[in-house]
């Protein structure tokens, strides 16, 4: 009759009796057996017995310079070592797990700082710790609070929502994010000797919708110089999108300085900075977790690199213009 494959746990096999059996075969000899894992030679008699009577086999045959295993011996003795193995490898990597060495962590971040403090902290864990894998969620504060909530994040860097999820939610500040105004390299109002604000409602501006942080803030900002709402005729969260638009028309799209310096710093650059500081600045965002729930180790080292970290963009900044 056919053994089912659970037989010989069926039967009582343990660890115990894997351990023996991959001594045997690196010693060859029953007293060396037992001193590598740290038994008497009389239980190791007694483990050898226990199992031959599990696998109904002889697994092992006396010769002149100790023991030799059978066929059956040996095929059982090389998964022993597999066994050995894996759960070495198994203790490693529950501490590395312990010790943030290794892991996968699931962030999120609004635009700026997934630019100017994501990508260099994830950077340095990579150098430090190589086994380290992250997925990164690029979007609204909105949007990552919600996720965070659900579970589909660890922690995100956002702002606190103007919602009653505020209460559920852990907020660490990091940093205010100052933003100017982006356009193609090509635009008609970098030939301006002098800028205006009132030049600046001559064009399209691109935005979020106007329920978003940056808008609000935006237009605050112009109300304070006594200017209307922009033209606006498409509104995007996208960055891909805000981007594309800028290159293919006279759109204004007002950027986090950290996101302006990486596409626009460069002279050759297809995006350029327009030479007028309207003074806006969007509120401070920071390290968002939700209330009362610990990080994992290697979620918690990520945190703490970020937290630590000074902005590598950020900043009011002169550009080439």
């Amino acid at each position: 009759m056919q053994k089912s494959p659970d037989h010989l746990l069926q039967r009582g096999l343990k660890l115990s009796h894997l351990r023996m059996l991959a001594a045997l075969k690196e010693t060859g000899q029953l007293s060396l057996a037992a001193d590598r894992i740290g038994i008497t030679q009389p239980a190791a008699s007694r483990l050898l017995s226990e199992i031959e009577r599990i696998a109904e086999e002889p697994v092992h045959v006396r010769t002149g310079r100790g023991i030799a295993l059978t066929p059956v011996g040996e095929a059982l003795a090389r998964r022993a070592q597999r066994v050995q193995r894996e759960l070495r490898d198994a203790a490693r990597d529950m501490a590395d797990v312990t010790t943030g060495a290794s892991g996968h962590v699931r962030l999120g971040a609004v635009t700026g700082p997934a630019l100017d403090r994501v990508l260099p902290a994830l950077r340095s864990q990579r150098m430090v710790n190589p086994s380290v894998t992250a997925e990164v969620t690029v979007a609204t504060s909105d949007v990552l609070t919600q996720q965070l909530l659900n579970g589909k994040l660890d922690f995100a860097i956002g702002r606190l929502p103007e919602t009653a999820d505020r209460a559920l939610l852990e907020f660490k500040l990091m940093a205010s994010e100052p933003v100017v105004l982006v356009v193609r390299r090509g635009h008609p109002l970098r030939g301006r000797d002098v800028l205006l604000p009132p030049d600046l409602m001559t064009y399209d501006w691109v935005m979020p919708g106007e329920t978003s942080i940056l808008t609000r803030t935006v237009m605050a900002a112009l109300r304070a110089h006594g200017l209307p709402h922009p033209p606006q005729r498409i509104s995007t969260a996208s960055f891909l999108l805000t981007l594309a638009l800028l290159q293919q028309s006279n759109a204004i799209a007002p950027l986090a300085t950290a996101v302006a310096q990486i596409f626009a710093r460069a002279d050759d650059a297809p995006y350029a900075v327009l030479p007028i500081d309207l003074g806006i600045t969007v509120e401070p965002y920071g390290l968002l977790v939700p209330a009362g729930m610990a990080l994992t180790p290697v979620a918690q080292r990520l945190a703490d690199s970020l937290l630590a970290m000074p902005p590598q963009l950020g900043g009011h900044t002169t550009f080439n213009v």
